[in-house]
Formats: structure tokens, C-alpha cells, sequence
């Protein structure tokens, strides 16, 4: 079953702010961890929404609007993901909250979400 947890992003994030180096160790842990595994498929971070293109339809039909960012709603933006292949929903939960805060800053939020 594919899994992708999805980090969100923060306004350290939308500033392209990096981790710090402790973060950074962490995280390089958990994905050693997760490839020691075999359950990590891919493992990517964003570009802040500075650099980012929206694309939106409005209306059936008719030709798409095309948004420049930065996007203003941080609570929305994605600033990374991890895909995983685990055995059930319940594995995935367990690698999630194996995770640092991946922001470092008590911001950090990961949404898990099953891939078709």
C-alpha cells in the first residue's frame, strides 16, 4: 500500500529557511531508517510557493487561470512529502509518527494520505 506523508508548510518553510543541523541529522536518520526498511519510495522537499504556479478552473470550459505565487495560505502549502510502500494503514501510522517535527519549530504538521 502507498502511503504519502505530506509535510506542511510554515512560514520558515515559505521563507526558505533551512532546518537547523540537528534537524537536518534527524532527518537524514528517519530516512536512512526508512530505506533500511525497504518501505521508502521517494523522498522530496519543495521550493517555497514563491517559486510555485497555480492553476485553477474557474469555470467549466473555459480557459484555466494561471496564478503566480507566493500563496498566502501557509496552512495550505506543501513544502515536502515522503512516499512509503507499507504492508497496512496502521504501518504507515507508526513510520508518520516515527518523524522529527520536520519544521523544528513546534510548526510542524504531516498529513498522511493513501495513494490510489
Amino acid at each position: 500500500m502507498l502511503f504519502m506523508l505530506i509535510v506542511k508548510a510554515s512560514k520558515n518553510s515559505e521563507g526558505g529557511n533551512l532546518p537547523n543541523p540537528e534537524l537536518m541529522e534527524a532527518m537524514d536518520k528517519y530516512n536512512e531508517e526508512l530505506v533500511k526498511a525497504g518501505v521508502r519510495v521517494m523522498a522530496k522537499g519543495l521550493h517555497p510557493s514563491s517559486n510555485g504556479i497555480r492553476i485553477s478552473f474557474p469555470k467549466p470550459g473555459e480557459k484555466p487561470l494561471v496564478t503566480e505565487g507566493p500563496f498566502m495560505e501557509t496552512k495550505e502549502l506543501i513544502a515536502g512529502f515522503i512516499l512509503i510502500d507499507v504492508k497496512s494503514r496502521e504501518e504507515a501510522i507508526e513510520w508518520a509518527m516515527r518523524m522529527p517535527d520536520p519544521q523544528g519549530h513546534g510548526e510542524g504538521q504531516i498529513e498522511l494520505r493513501q495513494v490510489f
